[in-house]
């Protein structure tokens, strides 16, 4: 009688049939475990934005009130029609979006340069700049806005527009995105342009910005949102009403002995709306050049 021996893989080789099966019977959430700890904390740092929405439709009695009322007992859009009448409130949001969207276009114009030249040019003292611009982001701006200030005066810039926009035009944290951005690149793209006689800024248009638009993305974003959002600089370079940002026009609805408290929340969340917006509307792309910058070179 002959008895035939299994393959020796054979019997090693069943078990994995019911692996699937077993890792399946195991995972019986629908979502990832990682999400029963993520979802009570977006809920923590949301708290605010919906205490800010809440608050903006009570009236001021109720946010006065001691203990504070959780919810509105009724909608009251007093605070909106506070702010929306206010007869310079257009012309703070007028001036908060040209020193935003100026901000924005000259970071995102100067930074590419500075970054693609940092990343694919070498030329003498190239790392020794690059250094002293990082180095530069380790000093607080407490320490540079007398400076700055003076510098702005000199210009004749002080309480215009021109003092909101000049200092931002460019920053190093936005030449340093950009740059590591390049730098994960491959070089194989360029050099094909390169041979086939394409020019260095014909290249950088046609071949490495379409390629990088994750990270202008983000360098678009965080450039909005620290312009749009700033009240130290605007509260020094600024004295007259016409030229305040939204940031800086909301203190105006805070006095020493009554402060209209439904209005400045109803200005905030105007104000929010914004960021809030351009945040989402970039947020894939924002996500996708943080895992893909990488921190070559």
């Amino acid at each position: 009688m002959t008895v035939v021996s299994a393959p020796p893989g054979a019997a090693q080789a069943a078990p994995s049939t019911t692996e699937p099966d077993v890792r399946r019977h195991r995972r019986r959430l629908p979502f990832s475990p990682w999400h029963l700890l993520l979802a009570p904390m977006a809920l923590l740092f949301a708290v605010p934005l919906i205490w800010l929405v809440l608050s903006s439709v009570m009236s001021n009695a109720e946010i006065n009130r001691f203990p504070p009322a959780l919810w509105p007992s009724h909608i009251d859009l007093g605070g909106y029609r506070y702010v929306l009448g206010n007869a310079m409130f257009p012309r703070w949001l007028a001036n908060s979006a040209i020193v935003s969207l100026v901000t924005v276009t000259a970071n995102l114009v100067l930074g590419t340069l500075g970054g693609y030249a940092f990343a694919r040019m070498r030329f003498a003292g190239s790392r020794l700049l690059m250094g002293l611009m990082l180095a530069t982001m380790a000093v607080p701006f407490q320490l540079t806005m007398i400076p700055t200030f003076l510098v702005m005066k000199q210009l004749g810039l002080i309480d215009t527009l021109g003092a909101l926009i000049v200092p931002s035009l460019v920053t190093p944290f936005s030449v340093f995105l950009l740059r590591q951005f390049f730098l994960s690149l491959p070089r194989e793209l360029e050099e094909a342009a390169w041979i086939d006689g394409c020019s260095r800024l014909r290249l950088l248009w046609k071949i490495v910005l379409p390629l990088s638009r994750p990270a202008l993305s983000t360098v678009a974003v965080l450039t909005f949102l620290s312009t749009w959002n700033d009240l130290t600089w605007p509260l020094i370079a600024i004295n007259h009403d016409t030229q305040y940002t939204l940031q800086l026009g909301l203190t105006t609805f805070q006095g020493q002995h009554h402060t209209q408290w439904a209005a400045v929340m109803a200005g905030n969340v105007i104000t929010v709306l914004p960021v809030l917006l351009a945040f989402l509307g970039a947020q894939k792309a924002f996500i996708q050049s943080i895992t893909s910058t990488g921190l070559k070179g």
